[in-house]
């Protein structure tokens, strides 16, 4: 057994633990490997090891990974600047970071129309840092309203990134707001089925809160 295949299963092992240790359904939390910084080659031998889902957040650093790597699942989920969303929206097959009008505009209008649709999860600022991308609670239903009536764009859930905290109670409390907005969108009429939250220091919470997916970096790559 490689490394990277043991790394994935312990990986692994510890999201299906925390599934059953909060009552989740089995299964219902997917894992985003988060490979920025990461080269080529590795990538190659996790994607190897059984791992199919890998997340960038720099495209220039992205776009020879995913010329190298095409059978990936290529999610973006860093800052979305407009002079960098043609290449997404060619290249990848998620986005995590949309945050205004113009950037799932453009995504909708560049997308490749012999793509499906581009999978799109809408960024939530929870914890309202000035220094943080991402939309105030108040504003999401309106994005989320445009975001359904462009036709090449998926609109999947909701993301956020909260303030940094070692405090597993209030971890939890920064991403029930996400989860409480992603029920309430859902009862609207939303159909949405990702809540894109918890990262390697914060995964325990973000699934005890409700998390669908979790983007896991250096708890995966350090051996």
């Amino acid at each position: 057994m490689t490394n990277m295949t043991e790394q994935l299963i312990k990986i692994t092992q510890q999201v299906n633990d925390f599934e059953n240790k909060y009552h989740r359904e089995p299964a219902s939390v997917q894992l985003l490997i988060v490979s920025k910084n990461q080269p080529i080659e590795k990538i190659a031998k996790a994607f190897e090891a059984g791992q199919h889902a890998f997340g960038e957040s720099y495209l220039q650093e992205a776009l020879p990974k995913v010329a190298a790597l095409p059978a990936i699942e290529w999610h973006f989920i860093g800052p979305l600047q407009s002079n960098k969303t043609r290449k997404i929206a060619e290249h990848f097959s998620w986005v995590h970071s949309v945050d205004s009008e113009k950037i799932a505009t453009r995504l909708n209008e560049q997308r490749p129309p012999h793509l499906p649709p581009l999978n799109v999860c809408i960024q939530v600022n929870v914890s309202e840092e000035a220094t943080k991308s991402g939309l105030k609670i108040s504003e999401i239903a309106s994005l989320a309203n445009i975001c359904m009536q462009l036709p090449h764009l998926r609109l999947r859930g909701l993301m956020t990134i909260p303030r940094p905290s070692h405090d597993f109670a209030k971890q939890r409390e920064e991403f029930h707001k996400l989860l409480v907005l992603w029920q309430a969108l859902r009862k609207q009429y939303f159909s949405l089925d990702t809540l894109s939250m918890g990262m390697s220091n914060d995964f325990e919470a973000a699934i005890a809160e409700g998390s669908t997916l979790v983007r896991i970096g250096h708890a995966f790559w350090e051996e």
